[in-house]
């Protein structure tokens, strides 16, 4: 009897202990901090809040709520333009992250601060600073700001966007509708993906499952070690449901160049490249092969220097490969001056790879360039007086001489006309000219504005 009491008393301690396991007496016995409480609390007062301010012009009608014949309308309209255009300012948010807390450098979105006048940064312990603009780049649609404080700044760790996961935990820090440092989490859903908008195509974003909304625009994105992989962009508006941040890495290239140069630094290897269509492809008994095709080859370049000849075939520049004209560039778009690349060839049924460095376009050859791509050669406007019409231009560059086969002479551009901007970059000067003929050698057209006596002109021109 005593035996089977025994027994029974050892049967209750048992099953208490195993109720003592499996139910904590209390909730705090529960690990709460875990890797996401720990990054968010440790990058949280390097995200910032930008708010940026700018003008908008509207013409007023003074006849607003009255019906007016659509033949006096232009008339009115026309007649009451200069006295009746409203000007009022508005605010645009977004987010930034600190990427240096002793020079008080900010990344974020370029869209952000588009025609920004004034832009202020709010920490998240409320201190307010001015910032300006170190550099901007629509087309990767990043910008660096400086904010100047006597003591440095919380600043946050850089991780490798190169050693990406899909499927693992990411964190997005920002601003969404003004709610400052808003956290979500999701995971990677893609990466090197491509969109594409109603002005440009984008490339190499990851893609997350967390949306990304007006306001997050410029927040960090980060791994679960609270490290920062890319910065987050609301550029795509069907989005739902799903957003794109730039890959850090991508970043640190041009972030690097807005800081010494102010603007992005395109690469040259002196190679001219183009689609690899069906029928070259067949004349080159190439069929099965994806990549461009060597257009031409500029002597001493660094292409050249490497044994690139032209009629070569490249298929992957490191270790992108190029199917087409704009992967080609896009992968070129990844590397800095200095920086060594190698570029996969074929050749008469060979494959093989060559290593060049990459350099920048030689200013000696930018005239030739503008020539090779506008057909016009351009001189100061002081010499205006060598031609017979007049104008009231006080900046520009002014049209010496015109390649008749030219498109620019096909439309009626001649000698004398005045260019005063070339897309956004405002050409004072023949060294601006050249420098905007660099910059957007690659596009496939430029917006000029061509002024001819007291009227100005924007010419669409295909490169």
């Amino acid at each position: 009897m005593i035996h089977i009491y025994k027994k029974f008393i050892h049967l209750i301690i048992a099953f208490i202990a195993i109720l003592t396991i499996s139910f904590p007496c209390s909730a705090a016995e529960y690990e709460r901090e875990n890797p996401v409480v720990r990054a968010v609390r440790k990058v949280s007062p390097a995200v910032v809040n930008i708010n940026s301010e700018y003008e908008v012009r509207r013409r007023a009608n003074p006849f607003s709520g009255f019906r007016i014949e659509p033949l006096f309308d232009s008339f009115f309209k026309d007649f009451f333009d200069p006295g009746f255009e409203q000007r009022y300012k508005r605010t645009s948010l977004g987010s930034g992250v600190i990427i240096d807390g002793k020079r008080g450098l900010i990344l974020t979105n370029a869209h952000v601060l588009a025609k920004s006048t004034t832009i202020t940064v709010i920490l998240n312990d409320e201190r307010k600073f001015d910032a300006m603009i170190i550099g901007a780049d629509p087309d990767s649609d990043l910008a660096v700001l400086r904010i100047s404080s006597k003591n440095s700044l919380p600043s946050i760790e850089m991780g490798d966007s190169d050693d990406l996961m899909i499927g693992e935990t990411i964190i997005a820090i920002g601003n969404p509708f003004g709610f400052s440092n808003t956290v979500t989490t999701g995971v990677i859903s893609s990466i090197n993906r491509s969109i594409r908008t109603d002005n440009a195509v984008y490339h190499d974003f990851i893609q997350l499952d967390a949306s990304i909304n007006p306001g997050n625009s410029g927040g960090a994105l980060l791994n679960i070690n609270g490290e920062l992989i890319g910065i987050n962009t609301a550029i795509y508006a069907k989005a739902q449901g799903i957003g794109f941040a730039i890959p850090i890495n991508k970043a640190k290239r041009i972030v690097s160049d807005l800081i010494q140069y102010g603007e992005v630094v395109q690469i040259w290897l002196g190679i001219t490249v183009q689609n690899l269509d069906k029928r070259l492809a067949q004349y080159m008994k190439a069929s099965e092969l994806k990549g461009v095709v060597v257009k031409e080859i500029s002597k001493g370049g660094p292409g050249h220097k490497a044994g690139v000849l032209d009629g070569d075939i490249i298929l992957s520049v490191g270790s992108r490969s190029t199917p087409s004209i704009e992967h080609y560039h896009t992968a070129m778009k990844n590397y800095a001056k200095g920086d060594d690349i190698k570029i996969e060839l074929w050749r008469n049924n060979k494959v093989f790879t060559v290593s060049t460095t990459a350099a920048v376009f030689p200013e000696e050859l930018a005239r030739e360039l503008a020539f090779n791509l506008l057909g016009i050669k351009v001189e100061n406007l002081s010499l205006i007086k060598r031609f017979q019409g007049q104008t009231s231009a006080k900046t520009g560059v002014v049209i010496s001489s015109i390649n008749r086969q030219s498109y620019l002479a096909r439309i009626g551009v001649k000698s004398g006309d005045i260019i005063q901007q070339i897309d956004e970059m405002v050409v004072g000067s023949v060294k601006d000219f050249e420098k905007a003929v660099v910059k957007y050698r690659l596009k496939n057209s430029v917006v000029v504005l061509l002024q001819r006596g007291d009227q100005s002109y924007y010419i669409t021109v295909k490169l």
